[in-house]
């Protein structure tokens, strides 16, 4: 057997196209990280647009313009062609639009996931008292408001506490990493009554190690439910490796 055919029956095979799109260059890491941790053979690929994270802020709601510009990063993406084939998912790894990200859903024939769907259900699978940290701040009423939505859709009443830790994106956006986790862990000490806390952006799954040990609850990150959910809807579609 010559070493090109080994090579060539060792090599990983690779997996579907995904699109990943964030409002925060804090985010691409850890879901970079977690896709080499949950589904490796993903042809990732990355669109960042840091003025909608800016614009939100400023705008303090999302507005119709705001909504038609998921629209159209959806679009590009979807429409992508190159290595993997065509785009088979989308993952959105902003927590705070998630209005938006729900309203290009209908529009298009491959799964598009919010980035808490998939923590969410696992914290409802945990208990009725859930906790939810953020350190951006226009994430807070979104989060709760898609929490208590989904509890509602399957027939759940839960008691929802968000907590914003002030200044742990300030940090982390300075190179602080300690910093950051430190605000995160901080803020988290509020919520003990809680059965379960989710750290609600990508962002901040690098403080869960820092975090666990000072709840008696379990913590929660976003990114690797994510893309697990993500592999298996695309597995359902019939186009994952």
């Amino acid at each position: 057997m010559t070493a090109d055919r080994t090579a060539a029956m060792t090599t990983t095979p690779q997996g579907p196209r995904i699109a990943l799109i964030h409002a925060l260059e804090e985010s691409v890491g850890p879901a970079r990280a977690a896709f080499r941790a949950h589904w490796p053979e993903a042809r990732i690929f990355d669109l960042l647009d840091t003025s909608l994270a800016v614009d939100l802020a400023e705008a303090g709601r999302l507005d119709q313009a705001m909504m038609a510009r998921f629209r159209t990063l959806a679009d590009y993406v979807a429409g992508t062609e190159g290595a993997g084939g065509r785009t088979a998912g989308i993952l959105f790894t902003c927590s705070a639009f998630a209005p938006a990200i729900d309203a290009v859903k209908p529009h298009l024939p491959i799964p598009v996931f919010r980035p808490n769907e998939a923590a969410f259900e696992a914290a409802m699978a945990i208990g009725d008292r859930i906790g939810i940290v953020v350190s951006f701040g226009p994430s807070a009423e979104s989060l709760r408001t898609e929490l208590l939505a989904m509890a509602a859709a399957c027939g759940r009443r839960i008691e929802v506490t968000v907590a914003v830790a002030d200044g742990a994106m300030a940090a982390l956006k300075g190179g602080d990493g300690d910093g950051h986790d430190e605000h995160v862990a901080r803020t988290a000490g509020l919520l003990h009554d809680c059965d379960v806390v989710v750290l609600g952006q990508f962002s901040m799954a690098r403080a869960q190690a820092r975090l666990q040990p000072l709840l008696s609850a379990p913590v929660l990150t976003t990114p690797g439910a994510a893309v697990e959910a993500l592999r298996r809807l695309t597995e359902s579609a019939g186009t994952a490796s």
